[in-house]
């Protein structure tokens, strides 16, 4: 269970770096689309664990790699954000988030 604060901040981080990623997105996934679905900050609030879904579907592995690679200058441009709101901006730690894939395989089960 998470706290009012970590709802807070993780609303925060959530806005503040789909606004970066749609910035960066260009660079770090060309041709596609990246979008940020949950953000969950640990409870000392130094690691913040980013999911986001990769469109379209090909080659996800390899963006997702990119993103990791970059995740140095994501979090500094995330600082340039929130560095007013935060005392300290949080470790970032990217994941694929598969639950439309796993939601659509459901559907389909469901269907059948």
């Amino acid at each position: 269970m998470d706290s009012i604060r970590q709802n807070k901040v993780n609303s925060l981080l959530l806005r503040e770096m789909a606004e970066v990623m749609q910035q960066e997105s260009r660079a770090l996934f060309p041709g596609g689309m990246i979008t940020v679905t949950v953000v969950r900050v640990s409870p000392d609030l130094g690691v913040a664990k980013v999911y986001v879904s990769l469109f379209p579907p090909k080659d996800r592995p390899t963006a997702l790699e990119n993103i990791k690679a970059h995740a140095h200058q994501l979090r500094g441009k995330l600082g340039n954000r929130i560095g007013k709101q935060m005392r300290v901006v949080p470790e970032l730690l990217f994941y694929l988030d598969d639950s439309l894939d796993r939601a659509e395989e459901i559907n389909a089960l469901l269907k059948k």
